[in-house]
C-alpha cells in the first residue's frame, strides 16, 4: 500500500479531491493522509500530488504487520495480559512492574 501524508491545507484539499474522484483506490482515509492500493494508478495519483505540492506531500510504501512473525511472543503475551487486567485504568508501566512482562523502556529500545 501507499501512505500519502499531506502537510498543508492546499495539499489536503488536493488529496480530498483525489479521494472523491478515485474512491475505489482508497483503502483508508485519515483526514490529512490516506492509504492507497499499490498499483500504477495509485502511484500516479500519489506522485501527482507530490508534483503539485512538492514540500507538502510525503509518500511511503507500507505493508500490513504480521504480528505472529514480526512481533516477539513476549510482547504479544504482554498485550493479552494487559487487555485482560482487572482494573481498566491501570497504566501499563504500573501493571508490568514486578512481573516478567517487558517494561516500556526496554520495549522502546528494541526494534522489531
Amino acid at each position: 500500500m501507499l501512505l500519502v501524508v499531506t502537510y498543508s491545507a492546499s495539499a489536503r484539499g488536493s488529496l480530498r479531491n483525489v479521494r472523491r474522484s478515485h474512491e475505489e483506490c482508497v483503502v483508508r482515509s485519515f483526514g490529512r493522509s490516506a492509504l492507497l492500493e499499490a498499483t500504477e494508478l495509485e502511484a500516479f495519483l500519489a506522485l501527482r500530488l507530490r508534483e503539485k505540492h512538492p514540500e507538502d506531500v510525503q509518500i511511503e510504501v507500507t505493508r500490513p504487520l504480521n504480528e505472529f512473525i514480526e512481533v516477539p511472543e513476549h510482547v504479544r503475551e504482554a498485550v493479552q495480559a494487559y487487555e485482560t487486567r482487572e482494573h481498566a485504568c491501570t497504566p501499563y508501566s504500573a501493571f508490568a512492574a514486578g512481573t516478567d512482562l517487558p517494561d516500556v523502556k526496554t520495549m522502546a529500545k528494541r526494534e522489531l
